[in-house]
């Protein structure tokens, strides 16, 4: 038997000779449940609106919005919506647009696999050869006391999700994956469960799914879309970040990222902008700038720019804890903490700076 690990939560056995369906042909059943292949083929757009976005301790106002567009393009956040504070898609690489403070970054690592994953209207299974995709037949399992056939895809990028086919109405119950969440810190395993499928225009679509982690049985979030449509047409530009002419500030701030991996780059550009405008509070966009660079894996120009940073704002709560996430993220504990419990000395109301710490001793 070949053993193929997802991860130390998630281990998934493909046996060499199995004695029921194959991959192929639970492929073409579960095409066939969803309305067929050339249905799902002839898919050109999909979007999916007014949707409510659960997550422990947050409830969204019910306008989330997604679009797919062939052959790569998607949008997270109603383009039409003016405002907005961030919007997300991919338009031949990722993109994710902030705005406060009012700057566009490309992105990388996990924060760009989170995006560019599902980019396709028709679903991961419709022409999956054809997508660079591989299926292999995988254990059978439950979801929710109900018998699944198992799926093991494996993206061209090597990500590998397990997908459990729901063995009465042939489409996905749920799909299992480790992922780092918010695109940020250790992978997550998880279970996302799929239900609410509804016709539109012939097309089984999920209306409701929840993701729970698979080791403590966790609800991490869950959506409900309030409507799907297929085939509209949709303007190009929808899929690209925001067009606007930048502040002096933005550009700095957009030009810092495109540095992050260079400290000594990084450095200079923020003491000449700093000399060049002593005038301009550079604080807050600096500390989402961080942010964005450890998100990216860039800890050690992160670790320099957050550095900076706290020691022209001594008095900001907010710079300290930056800075105490970015020395925790490159692996110096010890003066993450300090920096913690600064931020909590010169704010007793920074519940971030108190939470860090309290997840430290834990």
């Amino acid at each position: 038997m070949r053993w193929l690990l997802l991860s130390a939560a998630l281990t998934i056995t493909v046996p060499l000779q199995a004695q029921y369906l194959t991959a192929d042909d639970i492929v073409a059943a579960h095409l066939k449940a969803r309305g067929g292949a050339e249905r799902l083929r002839a898919i050109e757009t999909v979007v999916y609106r007014n949707g409510v976005y659960r997550e422990p301790g947050y409830e969204g106002s019910g306008g989330a919005f997604m679009a797919m567009a062939r052959p790569y393009f998607k949008i997270v956040s109603d383009p039409a919506d003016t405002a907005s504070d961030m919007r997300e898609g991919y338009d031949g690489s990722a993109w994710e647009w902030y705005r406060s403070p009012g700057i566009v970054v490309r992105t990388v690592g996990a924060a760009n696999a989170a995006i560019r994953h599902n980019l396709d209207p028709d679903g991961p299974f419709s022409d999956y050869r054809v997508k660079g995709t591989i299926i292999e037949r995988a254990a059978d399992a439950t979801v929710g006391g109900r018998p699944a056939y198992g799926l093991y895809l494996t993206l061209r990028d090597g990500q590998p999700t397990l997908y459990l086919i729901d063995k009465e109405t042939l489409l996905i119950a749920a799909e299992r994956k480790a992922a780092p969440i918010h695109a940020f810190g250790a992978a997550v395993s998880s279970e996302e469960r799929f239900s609410d499928y509804r016709s539109v225009d012939g097309v089984l679509f999920s209306f409701h799914s929840t993701e729970t982690e698979i080791a403590t049985g966790k609800e991490l979030n869950s959506m409900t879309w309030g409507a799907i449509e297929i085939n509209r047409k949709l303007p190009r530009e929808w899929f690209s970040p925001p067009s606007y002419v930048r502040t002096p500030l933005q550009e700095f701030l957009e030009q810092l990222y495109y540095e992050r991996a260079d400290s000594s780059a990084i450095r200079w550009s923020y003491a000449a902008f700093r000399r060049a405008h002593p005038d301009i509070d550079t604080r807050a966009g600096i500390e989402m700038v961080g942010y964005q660079m450890l998100k990216m894996g860039d800890f050690a120009g992160a670790t320099v720019l957050l550095r900076m940073n706290a020691v022209d704002y001594p008095k900001s709560s907010s710079s300290a804890f930056g800075l105490g996430r970015a020395l925790l993220a490159a692996g110096d504990s010890t003066l993450a903490r300090r920096q913690f419990t600064r931020a909590l000395e010169l704010d007793l109301g920074n519940k971030s700076a108190a939470n860090a710490l309290k997840s430290m001793r834990n």
